[in-house]
């Protein structure tokens, strides 16, 4: 008989995961960007403090990329306390959030990652937990069945969306502070990949820095992955320090043009105005055209290029707009330019 096999529950911290802890901002102080987010979150963690309570529960909603994970890990660090971290599609049955819930401590966080795709049962198993500090399980089946309700410590929810709209109006109302992320501006991503290149120990000039930061979408995630890769590309094809000409050689290596649109970006683009010239033209027609899913070009694609003022919804569908004609270098069509933006 062959001896079992050790299993290994807990494997060793991947050195990616280890990099990517060190470039997350801890505290407050440390982070940079959504200054009127951290002011809020200022008062809503020292005001807590006053009181010697948890803070409220808080949902982060805005676009991927842009911090609500980092966000969760700072209110738990500012508060000091443990976080819990879960995804809304991960939870599938009752039991799998009791099992969680009554494993939290007072203070703890529960972070849950889009929390838009919980179900309906586990949301109400949800609502007066997080209302009541209380769980309601039901023993035994049938007529002999019968419902008793646990107390759970005070502890706070933070949830995380990219599409607030999916929240249900019950959740939503039971979250005591929301809070939208937005878009990085070119002096922030200038900051984050500045500390970032610190972090990893990268040389890079101002003018390295700048072009990577231009690039990035206006999202750490985005500008912080550039940054990984122009750092491989100044080690293999320069002499390891990115420079502005290393920069940009890299990134265009990589179809990353001067406003961060990149080759997705430019197919919904071009689907739009070559196929069906200019629109409108509807969501599931884009996404079947590039063969992506409709969820990917809505939540990844077109939230910057609405941004940019490149695409307009309308209620026929989706509209190229004069800056994305002008940016792609396409003539405007005579007969339309009227209705172009």
């Amino acid at each position: 008989m062959s001896e079992p096999q050790e299993r290994i529950v807990n494997p060793k911290p991947q050195a990616s995961d280890q990099i990517d802890q060190a470039l997350r901002p801890r505290t407050l102080n440390d982070l940079i960007g959504q200054d009127t987010v951290k002011e809020n979150l200022e008062i809503l963690i020292a005001a807590a403090h006053k009181r010697g309570e948890p803070v409220d529960h808080v949902l982060f909603h805005g676009p991927p990329g842009l911090g609500k994970t980092t966000l969760a890990h700072v209110l738990a660090n500012e508060m000091n306390v443990n976080i819990k971290i879960t995804a809304g599609p991960a939870i599938e049955r009752p039991g799998d959030l009791a099992a969680i819930l009554t494993n939290l401590r007072a203070g703890d966080i529960l972070f849950i990652d889009e929390v838009h795709r919980l179900g309906r049962v586990i949301e109400e198993v949800l609502y007066p937990a997080m209302e009541d500090f209380a769980l309601d399980i039901i023993i035994g089946k049938g007529p002999s069945a019968r419902s008793i309700r646990l107390s759970l410590p005070h502890f706070t929810v933070v949830g995380a969306t990219t599409r607030l709209a999916l929240v249900t109006a019950p959740l939503r109302g039971r979250f005591g502070a929301t809070y939208h992320l937005d878009y990085y501006s070119l002096k922030a991503m200038w900051a984050i990949v500045n500390r970032a290149a610190s972090v990893l120990d990268v040389p890079v000039e101002p003018g390295g820095v700048e072009e990577i930061a231009r690039r990035g979408r206006g999202t750490p995630r985005v500008a912080l992955r550039l940054l990984r890769r122009v750092r491989d590309f100044a080690q293999v094809r320069a002499n390891g320090i990115i420079t502005f000409e290393v920069a940009q050689q890299a990134l265009d290596l990589l179809n990353v043009d001067s406003l961060g649109l990149d080759e997705m970006d430019r197919r919904v683009l071009m689907t739009v105005i070559e196929k069906y010239q200019g629109g409108p033209v509807g969501l599931n027609t884009i996404a079947a055209s590039i063969s992506e899913e409709p969820d990917t070009v809505m939540d990844v694609v077109e939230p910057y290029l609405l941004q940019l003022g490149f695409l307009d919804r309308t209620s026929q569908g989706r509209m190229a707009t004069r800056h994305a004609y002008e940016h792609l270098n396409i003539p405007l069509p005579i007969d339309e330019q009227p209705r172009l933006l």
